[in-house]
């Protein structure tokens, strides 16, 4: 009795968050049982998720239906992002999300090529009324798919607070998901909080579970600082998935005293990448780790999501001390783990700030200015203060050096305007061919930049490292997937393959007989689906694909239909 009753207790702060939402009002939006290969609040690239990924058998073109009645108040076309999306407006209050669809009900997808044929525009982002498409709690919407940012047949599945647009976890809703699977953790991260989270690499601790704990090998860990952060790499699943999926809560407990008590839940997309913050953006980066910090960094807008009744989530202890540390996983339907160990704190390291070029601090104006490189930071671009290193090295082929601006492991927030000065001649035909070149490591891309009155090009970034000027001359490569010239009579698409070398893809237009044609984007493929638009017979297809610095290519495709 006295177990029943434990877990009763521990389930309460679970149980009330769930019951402000409705659970009995939303339906399973397709007709299969609900297997998840991603849930609400994953650590994701940039973001949270923000719904929840539903497996469709590894198949497309499977039944989506309205999760309640309601009407359809959004379409929106995406070459990336949510691909085909349409978004239903409840009586209630809610307002839900249908994502990587491959085409809508036949009315609704009726109405939208008007659209798009009216406008001459693939990617609409068209707002309804209440009296355009009207349905019915199960009534068919669409069909699943896989476009957009998917790499897989699924259906992104949303419910967001309609008055203020923000995604809730639709777990809280009361859907059957069978899940009877506890958080597994993996390792436990041990910060310095006296210096910077990008000043360091935390000390990460295998855990392993132990009857019914998960604990480090000898159950201590040892820290050489007295004020802590603490940090969890952590993994769910549920019954029927081998898909990796995140908690909903997590408290920390240092000896039995409540210290941090977060949850994932109502995450909108204004603040969405304060996930930078909320994470260890450089574990990330460097090791492939999602861990996630059970502190705040002082520049982390996410206030709503954390509860620290006393302090601010660090953990201090004097010299040749030890506390007592507890952590508990609670995923959305209520499974529990836990972890516990003693951290001792011994030998407490010196302070030592590294050498910077310039230190740039959280939640302040800051700004870097040399010879010919300069850029201004807004006081929120930071989540916590950052050890600025710059340095400059050759670009043969460039029209200036390339410039290291601090570390690409180092995330910001907000766009800024860089600016840098040409150490070579551009020649005038070439002024308005340039781009920033920039490099973070692994990957490189290039954006157009603008030229200033005073011989300056800028470009508006969001990233730390290499950046360099570079002409951009070259024009975009347009590929068929079929030869020129083909009967394409058994086909249902013509696709193309469509890059640009250094920027990318501003537009891409088709016609045919002088008439605009639907070209649908997904990635760099480009592809028109036969329809009434295309008579049968010889045609000449005329596709133009535009950069970012205006460079043009124009690719004349004849084929039989």
């Amino acid at each position: 009795m006295m177990k029943r009753i434990l877990l009763f207790v521990c389930l309460l702060p679970l149980i009330a968050t769930a019951q402000k939402y409705p659970t009995d009002y939303f339906r399973n939006p397709l007709n299969i049982p609900i297997l998840l290969a991603g849930n609400f609040g994953e650590c994701r690239g940039g973001h949270f998720h923000s719904g929840l990924d539903i497996k469709t058998n590894g198949k497309e073109n499977q039944p989506v239906l309205a999760a309640a009645e309601g009407y359809v108040s959004r379409i929106k076309m995406d070459k990336g992002g949510f691909g085909h999306a349409l978004y239903i407006t409840h009586p209630n209050g809610y307002t839900t999300l249908y994502a990587h669809l491959n085409k809508f009900a036949p009315k609704i997808q009726k109405y939208l090529r008007a659209e798009q044929y009216k406008a001459e525009k693939w990617d609409l982002d068209l707002q309804l009324d209440a009296s355009q498409f009207p349905v019915k709690k199960g009534e068919q919407i669409a069909f699943s798919g896989n476009t957009g940012s998917s790499s897989a047949p699924h259906l992104h599945f949303e419910i967001r607070d309609t008055r203020t647009e923000h995604p809730l976890n639709p777990q809280l809703f009361g859907f059957n998901i069978k899940d009877n699977k506890a958080p597994v953790p993996l390792e436990v991260a041990i910060y310095d909080m006296r210096k910077s989270i990008y000043d360091q690499a935390p000390r990460l601790v295998a855990v392993k579970k132990s009857k019914d704990v998960y604990q480090p090998a000898d159950g201590i860990i040892i820290s050489s600082s007295t004020i802590n952060g603490i940090g969890i790499h952590v993994n769910d699943y549920m019954d029927g998935s081998e898909n990796t999926l995140n908690f909903y809560n997590v408290k920390l407990y240092v000896n039995d005293e409540l210290v941090t008590d977060i949850s994932l839940d109502d995450i909108g997309y204004d603040v969405t990448r304060y996930l930078h913050a909320y994470a260890d953006y450089k574990a990330k980066e460097q090791k492939d780790k999602w861990i996630q910090c059970l502190f705040q960094l002082k520049g982390n807008g996410l206030d709503h999501i954390y509860n620290f009744p006393s302090g601010d989530g660090n953990v201090n202890i004097e010299q040749d001390q030890e506390a007592k540390v507890r952590i508990e996983l609670t995923d959305n339907n209520g499974n529990t783990s836990m972890v516990a160990f003693t951290l001792r704190v011994e030998n407490v390291a010196a302070d030592g700030a590294p050498k910077c070029d310039a230190r740039f601090k959280a939640n302040a104006k800051n700004s870097f200015d040399d010879l010919n490189v300069n850029f201004s930071l807004p006081e929120t671009a930071l989540y916590d203060d950052v050890c600025f290193i710059f340095s400059r090295s050759d670009a043969p082929t460039g029209y200036s050096s390339t410039y290291e601006i601090g570390k690409s492991y180092v995330p910001v927030h907000n766009y800024f305007d860089l600016n840098i000065k040409p150490e070579k001649t551009i020649p005038f035909g070439l002024r308005d061919k340039v781009a920033m070149r920039y490099s973070d490591g692994k990957t490189t891309n290039g954006r157009a930049a603008t030229p200033t009155d005073k011989g300056w090009y800028t470009a508006s970034v969001r990233n730390f490292g290499a950046y360099s000027l570079v002409a951009d001359n070259e024009l975009p490569t347009i590929v068929p997937a079929v030869k020129n010239g083909s009967n394409l009579s058994k086909a249902k698409r013509v696709t193309f393959t469509v890059k640009d070398a250094i920027t990318s893809i501003k537009r891409c237009r088709a016609e045919m007989n002088g008439q605009w044609l639907l070209l649908e984007q997904h990635g760099n493929s480009f592809f028109y689906e036969f329809d009434e638009h295309c008579p049968k017979g010889k045609n000449t297809m005329v596709i133009v694909a535009t950069d970012e610095n205006n460079n043009t290519n124009t690719l004349r495709y004849t084929f039989t239909r």
